[in-house]
């Protein structure tokens, strides 16, 4: 097993600390959301409005095993890809997993400032996303807590965001 996966919320810097993680280890760099773009020839946000979720995510799952495929990668997965079918089964079966794990507040603050838009919450206010993101981050927890190594926001040092 030679990969890296890093799993967590949107916004929680899991391509951010992929690329530095990457970079230190002499590692190949791969963002699973700009490799589905790459192959599918279409932004995310369009695949989600022309497909509806649950047709992304089918894609998203091909994406994820042919990247698992990519020999010495540290691969940065989207928020959702460890919570559907077995995907989280898949990640530890195939590389060492990482959750870059962050509380509720750290994960508004890193969406509301975000340059990226996100198909799940580009279109709402802080409210509705402070809502999203509690009531979100209940349902996906469950499975980044699966992951191979918690790794607190306090705790990711210099490869924090």
């Amino acid at each position: 097993m030679n990969n890296i996966v890093i799993v967590g919320f949107s916004g929680a810097g899991k391509s951010t600390v992929g690329k530095k993680l990457a970079n230190k280890l002499n590692m190949t760099f791969v963002d699973l959301d700009l490799y589905i773009e790459e192959k599918y020839h279409t932004a995310i946000p369009l695949l989600f409005q022309r497909y509806g979720e649950s047709a992304f995510r089918t894609l998203e799952y091909v994406a994820l095993q042919e990247a698992l495929s990519i020999e010495n990668a540290v691969i940065a997965v989207g928020g959702g890809t460890p919570c559907h079918g077995d995907a989280m089964t898949l990640i530890n079966a195939n590389a060492k997993s990482i959750y870059l794990q962050l509380n509720e507040n750290e994960i508004v603050e890193h969406l509301l400032h975000s340059k990226k838009k996100r198909p799940l919450t580009s279109h709402l206010n802080e409210e509705e996303l402070r809502a999203y993101v509690h009531n979100t981050l209940s349902q996906r927890e469950p499975y980044y807590l699966q992951a191979q190594i918690v790794c607190p926001l306090e705790k990711m040092g210099d490869l924090t965001l």
